[in-house]
């Protein structure tokens, strides 16, 4: 299993930009999709952003699409979450996720989940 260790979360303003970053422990991230979901508590884990292992194919969920930017490094093993345009239902806490399967679209599909970053936008 990748072990993986988000950074990056804070406190930032509606309208605000902060960038997400995931580092990864094996070498076995290169072969892996990589996700990001967000949870607010009292609530499921939300799908955000996905990207495939060779960083060619992305996906987002429609509630950030045109707004955040998933990217990857698969020399450093990192990937990354841009987020431009936040707004204060974007507050929650951010994971980043990996799996060698061929979906990576849901959360249910990801192998490996990191232990969160907390992202809070304020009005």
């Amino acid at each position: 299993q990748v072990q993986l260790l988000e950074s990056g979360g804070g406190l930032v303003q509606a309208g605000g930009s902060l960038r997400l970053s995931c580092a990864a422990s094996a070498d076995i991230f290169s072969a892996s999709n990589v996700g990001w979901s967000r949870r607010v508590p009292g609530k499921e884990r939300e799908f955000v952003a996905a990207i495939s292992w060779g960083g060619v194919h992305t996906v987002y969920a429609e509630s950030v699409k045109g707004r955040f930017t998933i990217s990857r490094n698969n020399a450093e093993n990192m990937a990354y979450l841009q987020m431009n345009s936040l707004k204060p239902e974007d507050t929650a806490v951010y994971y980043c996720g990996a799996t060698a399967g061929d979906s990576y679209t849901q959360v249910v599909d990801f192998d490996s989940w990191g232990q969160g970053t907390q992202v809070t936008v304020s009005s």
